[in-house]
């Protein structure tokens, strides 16, 4: 019972939606995330924490870089949610705006990825 309480609250405000949002496309790393949201690195990075800590992220340092990931197990409570919240978040105003964004920081960044020391960041949509 304890995991579905975290797993909600984690749910349960603005900012991790939008994340989990951007996460649905693919890997991003912190800077992916921070400048897309034009929030502060800590902010974001707090709100990863309380996402992985409720086990809907997973993170890995490729260099001095974090980089993120949903992590939903297959038969879980969890992969029932996200299922939903993929077809349901995007017509809302706001994660259609992140979601431009997103594709427009990772157009000019381009040859510039701070993740792969200089090589252009693969596409994983």
């Amino acid at each position: 019972m304890e995991y579905t309480t975290q797993f909600f609250k984690a749910l349960g405000d603005n900012t991790r939606l939008r994340i989990l949002a951007l996460l649905f496309y693919g890997e991003l790393c912190v800077c992916d995330i921070t400048e897309t949201l034009n929030l502060p690195q800590s902010t974001v990075s707090r709100h990863l924490s309380y996402l992985r800590n409720a086990g809907l992220v997973k993170s890995c340092r490729k260099q001095k870089w974090m980089h993120y990931r949903l992590l939903v197990h297959p038969e879980s409570l969890a992969c029932d949610v996200v299922k939903s919240l993929q077809q349901r978040l995007p017509v809302l105003e706001t994660i259609r705006e992140d979601q431009k964004n997103l594709e427009i920081y990772l157009e000019e960044k381009g040859e510039k990825s701070c993740h792969t020391g200089g090589e252009k960041k693969e596409a994983t949509r």
